[in-house]
């Protein structure tokens, strides 16, 4: 079924826009989910709460791509639960992906305004329009999709030990770009 006819189902509060948004974008959300979180119970609470999420945002909303936008809340609600389940201890391969970007990207603590965070957001997504659409799509899946590296080696058909390297090139890349923008010193 198509975005915008499931986004009319929820307009029409019909609980059949569940199911079909279950059915298109479930998987995507049990991944995204389950590589956020390492307790496969708290990736499908997650992932319920996505769908109950979108079902209570929309309508007013109304989204232009329902993967993404169902996809973002999903993401959204796993980092809430990890942060949540995390902040005694640190664990999961999740943590291994956020230490990869420590030193590239400068710590929201260390952001001083709203002001700072959306000129930083639009300086990583401007380096990110430039970047070749396969590094992209791994910078993505790694970084905003908690991903992990043999995963993704294992989907693109290369080995963990060459993502590693040209994921640090970019990361480099846009430790490089981030200074030339004045985001580092």
């Amino acid at each position: 079924m198509e975005d915008q006819a499931i986004i009319a189902l929820f307009f029409e509060r019909s609980e059949q826009g569940i199911v079909e948004l279950i059915s298109k974008y479930g998987k995507a959300v049990q991944r995204i989910t389950g590589n956020i979180l390492a307790d496969p119970q708290d990736a499908e609470e997650c992932a319920n709460d996505t769908y109950l999420g979108v079902w209570n945002s929309i309508p007013p909303n109304r989204p232009r791509s329902l993967g993404a936008y169902c996809c973002g809340i999903a993401r959204n609600k796993a980092l809430t639960r990890y942060q949540s389940n995390t902040a005694k201890k640190r664990n999961s391969h999740f943590d291994a992906a956020l230490e990869e970007l420590e030193e590239t990207i400068p710590s929201l603590a260390s952001v001083e305004s709203d002001m700072e965070a959306k000129e930083l957001s639009r300086c990583i997504n401007a380096f990110l329009a430039g970047l070749a659409d396969d590094d992209r799509y791994l910078f993505i899946r790694r970084y905003y999709f908690g991903d992990s590296i043999s995963g993704l080696a294992s989907q693109l058909g290369k080995t963990p030990h060459r993502l590693s390297v040209r994921l640090f090139r970019i990361r480099d890349n846009l430790k490089k770009y981030l200074r030339k923008e004045g985001m580092l010193p």
